[in-house]
């Protein structure tokens, strides 16, 4: 219970902060005990907001997925073709229109990073020529870059992809 209350607590601070409230707000939602609304006794992890989406990870169905909230029409939005029964997914991100979700997912206990286009109904894997361990991705604004961690070098490094799946180079300081 105490994740579910921190996680979305959260959620509204950031909620204020994307929509440019100068104030905090509370979204009030009943609790449905079957999963289907915001607030459920399952545990909710990882949510990112958008001006109108809140995209989290959550354990409702028995497994890990991805769900999306639209709090504008206040219910959850029906993901087609993202998750995945043989998968446990996580740390999703959302564009600022909400077309683009980027997430960790975890299949035979091999981390990729996946990118779900919600308009095509279609989900990608963006590193599966990777070999790497990979986590923690997010997207810009716009969906057309994708930045995660990787550990490539021996070490924690961000690294940038397209929307296509191509690394992009990493810009230097200037001199």
């Amino acid at each position: 219970m105490f994740v579910n209350v921190f996680a979305f607590a959260l959620a509204i601070a950031l909620l204020s902060l994307v929509s440019g409230c100068t104030g905090s707000r509370i979204l009030s939602f009943p609790v449905d005990a079957s999963g289907r609304s915001l607030n459920s006794p399952f545990a909710d992890l990882s949510p990112q907001v958008t001006n109108r989406y809140i995209v989290f990870a959550s354990d409702r169905n028995g497994s890990q997925d991805i769900y999306l909230f639209d709090w504008v029409e206040r219910r959850l939005v029906e993901l087609p073709e993202l998750n995945a029964i043989d998968t446990v997914a996580s740390h999703p991100a959302i564009s600022q229109d909400g077309r683009y979700i980027v997430f960790a997912a975890s299949q035979e206990g091999k981390a990729n990073i996946y990118l779900h286009d919600r308009q095509l109904r279609q989900t990608r894997n963006l590193t599966t020529s990777l070999k790497a361990e990979v986590r923690h991705p997010t997207i810009s604004a716009d969906g057309s870059t994708i930045a995660f961690e990787s550990n490539l070098n021996g070490q924690w490094d961000i690294v940038l992809y397209d929307r296509a799946g191509q690394p992009l180079p990493v810009p230097t300081a200037p001199r």
